[in-house]
C-alpha cells in the first residue's frame, strides 16, 4: 500500500509530493518533504483569518470612536448652546429691567428671563428663565413658576443642568453668598445654609412663605453620564 492509499485528507500539493517521494523511493512511513505553502502548526492555519480578525478589530474600534465623537459633539453642543443662550438673554434681560412684559431673547421665542443669579467669589452670573422645563433648561436656570418667584417672600426654587448652568452647584459651600438681581434691579442676598442629596420623589423643600429663601437644584452625581438619574442635588440659601 502506498502513502498515498493510507487515506486521510490529501490536497494537490501534498499529493504532488508523496508521489515524487515515492517514485524516489520513500520508505513507507518516512517524513516526507512538505511543498512551499503548506502550513506546519495548527496556529498557521488559524494564521490565515488573522486579517479578517484585524478587520473586525479595526471596524469596531473606528465605530466605539465614532459613538465617543457623537457624544463628545453632543456635549459640546450643549455646552455651545448654554453660552449662546446666556450671550442672547442678556438684551432680553435690559428690556425687561426697562420695564418690557415678557422681554424674549428673540421674536420666535416661548421664554423670557426672569431673574439675574449671581455667586462672586464663585465667578457665576446667569440669567433665569420663566419656567423649569427641559426646553428651557439647554438655555439657561429655570425657575419652578409654582414656587415663589426669585427676589420674593417664600421659598423660589430654581434648577439647571448639573454639567452647565449649575455645574458650579458642587462648589457652594455653606456661608457663601448667593445674590438675586429682580426685574425691578432689586438686588437680594442670601447665605447657603446647607447641601443634600435626594431621590426627586422624596425632595422636600422649604415651604414657609414667611421666610425668604432660594432652592438651587440640580441632578447628582455631577460626573454621572447617565441622563435619567432620579437623585437630585440641592442646596438651601437664606436671604440675609
Amino acid at each position: 500500500m502506498t502513502t498515498v492509499e493510507r487515506g486521510g485528507p490529501v490536497d494537490s500539493g501534498s499529493r504532488t509530493a508523496l508521489d515524487r517521494a515515492e517514485r524516489q523511493g520513500a520508505a513507507p512511513g518516512a517524513e516526507l518533504p512538505r511543498p512551499a505553502g503548506i502550513e506546519s502548526s495548527p496556529l498557521g492555519v488559524r494564521g490565515r483569518s488573522w486579517p479578517g480578525r484585524r478587520r473586525t478589530t479595526l471596524v469596531l474600534a473606528s465605530a466605539a470612536a465614532l459613538v465617543a465623537a457623537l457624544h463628545a459633539g453632543d456635549a459640546l453642543y450643549l455646552h455651545a448652546k448654554a453660552r449662546l443662550g446666556q450671550a442672547l438673554l442678556q438684551r432680553a434681560w435690559s428690556e425687561a429691567r426697562a420695564g418690557v412684559d415678557d422681554a424674549r431673547p428673540w421674536p420666535w421665542a416661548d421664554m423670557h428671563p426672569v431673574a439675574r443669579l449671581r455667586v462672586p467669589q464663585r465667578d457665576v452670573d446667569v440669567l433665569v428663565l420663566a419656567g423649569a422645563n427641559g426646553r428651557t433648561l439647554a438655555w439657561g436656570p429655570g425657575h419652578a413658576e409654582s414656587s415663589a418667584l426669585p427676589g420674593a417672600d417664600g421659598n423660589a426654587v430654581i434648577t439647571g443642568h448639573r454639567d452647565t448652568h449649575f455645574a458650579f452647584l458642587r462648589d457652594l459651600a455653606p456661608g457663601d453668598r448667593v445674590l438675586i438681581e429682580t426685574r425691578r434691579g432689586e438686588t437680594r442676598s442670601y447665605r447657603v445654609e446647607r447641601r443634600f442629596v435626594a431621590d426627586h420623589r422624596a425632595l422636600r423643600l422649604p415651604a414657609d412663605d414667611r421666610d425668604a429663601t432660594l432652592s438651587l437644584v440640580t441632578c447628582w452625581p455631577f460626573d454621572g453620564v447617565d441622563p435619567g438619574t432620579p437623585l437630585r442635588y440641592a442646596v438651601v440659601a437664606r436671604r440675609d
